[in-house]
């Protein structure tokens, strides 16, 4: 480091600073603090002290970028020097107390507070000086995460009742998660009078119902004009919710659910034309639907015929029907045709009907794609490139070609959990057999996949398909979630060679079905906890 200090120092200032504007801004902090003089006002400048993140990603979880040593050496010698300078810091809890603590940070506005669970909660928003100070009179932008390992139901009512009674000034609140799984949700039966804020302008929540939905759209977010809300599911109620009055305020609105709801015409449309000053509008739902799919023809009759002041429509929307013997059913390209006159932007359309099933699935969507998900890929799938999915699901009642997970790779490139279901066996086996011989058979790449579930129904062709190592490369620290009979019939009983490498890429095999622990099973996943 002194070598490299020498050398950087024979550098003019502007160069040196772009160097260092390419380095983690802590790691910058760290590292060239009381080198001299000339280094400290460098470093010091708000490109790298405006904003401290003290975290980094982990498969998850958000986890400290650094040890405790070096958090020691920021508490000590760096941040009572750049106190001043700090508008934003991200802490992940066990060390919030001691940087919190640490200083005085009068231009502190910004704040994300990561892997919260209730005993923390309860201390931070008790403590005296950070309340009567920092808290209550300069935070107006709040993030919070609950940790995924301690969530508890009551965590999240109990943390949203304090909020506002210590952040009095708050315009921006974001519920976010580590992961796309292990989401922590609001729900209450009856809403706490402290649940309201005159200042609150955006609100990015997860919650478990209508209900709440209705709740915070009553009144008590009197200045909201930003609103994310992911619901759990939608159904009706008996609860008497004010659901009538105008919300005039609301500028931006994204809804989506988890679960497919049938109250599209009975909850969703009434509520969307309460927000009659709307400009930009979200909306992510399955909808199951009695005639007709949901179409362009009907978002044009049932939403942008209502909304006068809509100038941006993003949606991500299938609708699911049963299919009896007399129906009329449409086709892709009819589908696609109600979005002619569409005033917005790229559409894309699919359309499958499921016969086992006895379903047609209708799935329209605005492109660039920007939801974290895509459910039920089948092999009409579009292709195109979706930067923002981390979670995919497969089905179809036509086989999966070694091509068609090529695709996927392709079009998925940052998927980091797949669901895969398909009972049907793959019909150019013996094709890719040979080609696998002449070294001519590509293999899928999954650089960012961290949980593979295979459903118990799907066929053995695809259980190979992943494991393996002709076929398919996926980095290390893996989950597996398959059957049992079916891993041991695929890997010949834990001896088989070429699926071996790909199951040393295991750290965790949840096994369901019958099955007797081995050395032998042990042996062939040798870093997997196996469950």
């Amino acid at each position: 480091m002194k070598n490299l200090c020498i050398e950087l120092n024979d550098l003019p200032d502007e160069i040196l600073l772009i160097i260092l504007k390419n380095l983690d801004n802590l790691e910058v902090l760290y590292s060239f603090q009381g080198i001299n003089e000339r280094f400290n006002k460098i470093i010091h400048d708000p490109i790298f002290t405006s904003r401290l993140n003290f975290l980094k990603w982990s498969p998850n979880k958000f986890i400290n970028k650094f040890s405790d040593i070096i958090i020691d050496q920021f508490c000590s010698k760096i941040l009572p020097n750049i106190h001043m300078k700090i508008k934003w810091l991200d802490l992940e809890s066990s060390f919030m107390k001691n940087i919190l603590h640490v200083a005085d940070y009068p231009n502190l506005y910004g704040l994300g507070l990561y892997n919260i669970e209730e005993e923390t909660a309860k201390y931070i928003f008790t403590d005296e000086k950070l309340i009567s100070s920092i808290f209550k009179n300069q935070i107006t932008t709040l993030t919070i995460a609950i940790d995924p390992d301690k969530k508890v139901w009551s965590t999240m009512e109990n943390i949203c009742n304090q909020i506002f009674t210590v952040f009095i000034n708050l315009t921006h609140l974001i519920f976010c998660d580590a992961s796309y799984k292990d989401n922590v949700r609001l729900s209450f039966k009856i809403p706490s009078p402290n649940f309201s804020s005159s200042s609150l302008l955006v609100l990015n929540i997860k919650v478990q119902t209508f209900d709440v939905c209705l709740y915070i759209l009553d009144g008590r977010f009197e200045q909201l004009h930003t609103l994310h809300i992911e619901l759990a599911n939608i159904s009706s109620s008996s609860k008497e919710i004010e659901n009538q009055r105008k919300i005039s305020n609301l500028k931006y609105f994204v809804l989506s659910c988890l679960f497919k709801t049938s109250s599209y015409n009975e909850l969703i449309l009434p509520l969307l034309y309460r927000m009659s000053n709307l400009e930009k509008l979200g909306l992510d739902l399955k909808v199951s639907v009695e005639e007709t799919f949901i179409d362009g023809h009907n978002l044009k009759k049932n939403i942008l015929n209502h909304m006068s002041q809509l100038k941006q429509f993003t949606f991500d929307i299938r609708s699911v029907i049963y299919i009896n013997n007399e129906m009329n059913l449409p086709s892709k390209e009819d589908i696609q045709r109600t979005f002619n006159d569409f005033p917005y932007t790229k559409i894309i359309s699919c359309v499958d009907y499921f016969l086992e099933y006895k379903e047609g699935l209708c799935h329209i969507y605005s492109y660039p794609f920007l939801m974290r998900h895509y459910e039920n890929v089948t092999n009409n799938f579009p292709a195109g490139l979706y930067p923002y999915v981390r979670v995919v699901s497969l089905y179809d009642e036509y086989p999966f070609e070694h091509e068609f997970f090529i695709r996927i790779s392709q079009s998925f490139p940052f998927m980091e959990k797949l669901f895969i279901n398909n009972r049907y066996a793959q019909n150019h086996k013996q094709s890719y057999k040979l080609m696998n011989d002449n070294q001519n058979l590509s293999i899928v790449k999954y650089n960012y996949l961290i949980e593979l579930q295979i459903d118990h129904r799907t066929h053995d062709n695809y259980i190979e398909e992943f494991l393996c190592n002709m076929k398919t490369c996926f980095q290390k620290n893996i989950l597996l979630d398959v059957q049992y009979e079916a891993l041991q019939r695929v890997t010949h009983n834990f001896t088989r060679d070429d699926t071996r490498i790909n199951c040393t890429k295991i750290n965790q095999l949840w096994i369901y079905g019958k099955f007797e622990y081995s050395k032998t099973l042990q042996d062939y996943f040798p870093f997997a906890i196996i469950d």
